[in-house]
């Protein structure tokens, strides 16, 4: 008995190895574990066997079953996972947007053209600075002439963070404090642009993000004038978009500066004709700027009866946007491979 009793178990186990599929494998268990099974069988001949022998042929018939059981358990885990495998296969969507070429990746748009900017400002003879992008009341307004409650602080969309009292800890709305920073650290003269990451509370829009960036510039020396800052801009507008676009300065307000100024660049699109871009006058608007405020020149910790100075502003993205023709600044948020490997 016993050797049949082997012979059955073994035979059983190649049969279920040998299923192919989950619903020949149940066919299989049910042929070797069901009421009509062989090792059904052996439990009815239990009965006939000496007292003395039916306790350790029990034993062994519940070891074969058990053998089966455990091939049958093993079998089914391997054909699922088979199973699994091949639904997946072929459920699988291709959501690949574009097989790169081989090759290594490029910096952002945006931080090449302020690379680019950086570059042109050194080669005037500035130096870059840099700030906390985690800024208090007093460096992001106070110091710039915006005392608590001053109208003019409505100009910006302020994200104050839970820090310290209630709206004197956040997130800067400009670089300007980076000026009143250098200004506080270092004595004229002072030649400095600061460009970085800025934020305000704004519905990102085709000309406007939420997070965007800005490079500003400082100039403290003594005998600073409107001419220079104009001089300045120009060479600028010559240096970075090149022989033939020009600029000019509109009278405007900003709490910082006094006077103050918009400046504009000739239209790179249709070069001063006039088009839709530029609202047919052939002129973009490009940034701010202005003769330091008194006022901003004390907070710094400087004499404004000896020194004098301008400083001036603009966007980064918004010059990218300019320059290379992007119809909406969120595309540079969006990581589209297809848009960011054309820069």
């Amino acid at each position: 008995m016993f050797d049949e009793l082997e012979q059955v178990t073994s035979t059983g186990v190649e049969r279920v190895r040998a299923a192919a599929t989950l619903e020949e494998l149940r066919s299989v268990e049910q042929e070797l574990l069901g009421k009509k099974s062989p090792l059904a069988a052996f439990n009815q001949r239990l009965g006939a066997l000496p007292t003395e022998e039916r306790k350790e042929a029990g034993r062994r018939v519940n070891e074969a079953r058990t053998v089966v059981q455990n091939a049958i358990a093993e079998r089914r885990r391997s054909l699922a996972a088979d199973e699994r495998r091949q639904r997946l296969q072929a459920e699988r969507l291709d959501l690949t947007e574009v097989i790169p070429a081989p090759g290594r990746g490029h910096l952002h748009l945006t931080t090449q053209t302020r690379d680019e900017l950086e570059d042109v400002f050194i080669g005037m003879g500035y130096q870059v600075a840099e700030g906390p992008e985690a800024e208090d009341d007093w460096h992001n307004f106070e110091a710039l002439n915006m005392p608590p409650a001053h109208p003019a602080r409505s100009m910006w969309d302020t994200f104050y963070l839970d820090l310290g009292e209630p709206e004197t800890v956040l997130l800067r709305t400009h670089t300007s404090p980076v000026q009143v920073r250098v200004m506080q650290s270092q004595a004229p003269p002072i030649y400095i642009v600061a460009p970085g990451r800025v934020y305000r509370y704004e519905t990102p829009d085709p000309r406007h993000l939420a997070v965007f960036h800005q490079i500003e510039g400082l100039v403290v020396d003594k005998g600073i004038s409107f001419a220079d800052l104009a001089g300045t801009i120009e060479t600028f507008t010559n240096a970075y978009f090149g022989p033939g676009t020009h600029s000019r300065l509109r009278p405007s307000y900003f709490p910082f500066t006094e006077p103050s100024a918009e400046f504009e660049v000739t239209c790179i699109f249709c070069h001063g004709d006039g088009c839709r871009v530029c609202s047919q006058t052939g002129w973009i608007e490009l940034g701010g700027c202005g003769m330091v405020h008194p006022n901003v020149l004390k907070a710094g910790g400087i004499d404004p009866e000896e020194w004098t100075g301008f400083a001036f502003g603009f966007g980064i993205d918004r010059l990218a946007q300019i320059r290379h023709q992007v119809d909406d600044e969120r595309d540079f948020l969006v990581n589209d491979i297809r848009f960011l490997s054309q820069f």
